[in-house]
């Protein structure tokens, strides 16, 4: 039998610092990584609204250092499959020559649609974080 835990939030932190050991060195005060690229990814958001587009940002985090950013693309491109997120991952598998993404935060304004979370399972991505609680969505299944 599971044990319901009464603090789901405390958890879903819990495992998202097991994943990220940096996250874990920083004060609670402190601007860290993934902060920072929550605030990459809003800027990115605003700027997709500007063009013209969906109020979608992503950026694609490895280690403490973001490796691939986005808007989406989705109006401006005339291509449905340019979610942010989509965006990101390409970028980032882009700027590191490779595809596989192991090891490496998918941070986005929000939740992750099912074709965005499946690319980001078949780049290796370790996690999915989004909106600006930075709620941690876990691996991509």
């Amino acid at each position: 039998m599971r044990t319901r835990l009464a603090r789901p939030d405390l958890h879903r932190r819990s495992c998202l610092l097991a994943a990220l050991p940096w996250l874990a060195a920083t004060s609670a005060t402190a601007a860290t990584p993934l902060h920072e690229a929550m605030r990459r990814a809003e800027a990115l958001r605003e700027a997709a609204v500007r063009a013209g587009d969906q109020a979608y940002g992503a950026v694609v985090l490895r280690g403490a250092e973001i490796v691939g950013a986005a808007p989406s693309r989705v109006v401006t491109a005339n291509d449905p499959t340019a979610h942010a997120e989509m965006e990101a991952i390409r970028d980032a598998a882009r700027q590191l020559r490779t595809r596989d993404l192991s090891g490496c935060v998918l941070v986005s304004t929000s939740r992750p649609c099912r074709m965005c979370e499946a690319a980001a399972g078949w780049a290796g991505i370790s996690r999915m974080v989004h909106g600006p609680s930075l709620t941690d969505a876990g691996a991509p299944r």
